[in-house]
């Protein structure tokens, strides 16, 4: 059985808050339906990269949001002006990620500042899950999520962006299906398939920045892993890349 829920009672994260310290109490008062409480091995905390990037210090002073995207890009791939006169820019920022505005984000921040994405969001999620592992006794997979916009389709998701512990990817080439055919190209992103199921009981508005999704700890390994990175396509598989 799959179950997720998002605790109440962090406080505010600040660049001085030790953050596996601060979500240590947050997550050993978890209650579960079967009467367990706490963290168990196999389960896998989901954490708004906001929160990672907040207790590592990313926030900066910015009179020009748009400066900060620009230093944060690396690469341009699409823009788009609007009758009001902003520009949406889709880039590909400095974690190799092609996002809108870089992920610089404006929300619950005080003006004139900006919050950056945590610098390498592998590394953030590797320190965590050794924190926790450290005050909680178990080693839970670990995701670092942002949203995003997609191909195709409207709306936002989020998706992983830092991984430790868990197969990012579900790699089903050369399994037979039901009716016996050989499956060529399902490679299923399970990492950003976990952390869309957490943004639904975390929310975006409701202050509860993790959630713990419990019932996969057959993708949670013991090693940390290669992380998140690895479901970024590389160059050459990138039909989107132009962005044309």
């Amino acid at each position: 059985m799959l179950l997720a829920q998002a605790p109440d009672g962090l406080p505010e994260v600040t660049s001085s808050t030790d953050l596996a310290a601060a979500l240590t109490p947050v997550l050993g008062g978890l209650t579960w339906p079967d009467g367990s409480t706490g963290l168990a091995e196999g389960d896998i905390v989901v954490v708004a990269s906001k929160v990672i990037a907040k207790a590592e210090g990313r926030l900066r002073k910015a009179a020009d949001r748009e400066a900060a995207i620009d230093d944060e890009t690396v690469r341009v791939v699409a823009t788009r002006d609007y009758p009001d006169g902003s520009t949406l820019k889709i880039v590909e920022n400095r974690q190799g990620l092609v996002m809108a505005a870089a992920g610089v984000d404006t929300s619950n921040v005080l003006p004139g500042t900006v919050l950056l994405l945590p610098e390498d969001p592998d590394e953030s999620a590797r320190v965590l899950r050794r924190g926790l592992n450290a005050r909680l006794g178990v080693r839970p997979g670990v995701l670092v999520t942002d949203s995003v916009g997609r191909p195709w389709r409207r709306g936002i998701a989020d998706i992983s962006i830092g991984a430790a512990g868990i197969d990012v990817l579900q790699d089903l080439r050369g399994r037979k299906d039901a009716q016996g055919r050989e499956l060529r190209a399902t490679v299923i992103a399970v990492a950003d398939e976990i952390a869309a199921a957490a943004d639904l009981v975390r929310g975006k508005t409701g202050g509860q920045p993790v959630a713990v999704v419990r019932g996969l700890s057959h993708l949670v390994t013991l090693k940390d892993g290669e992380g998140a990175h690895v479901a970024i396509r590389p160059p050459e598989e990138d039909m989107f890349r132009t962005g044309t």
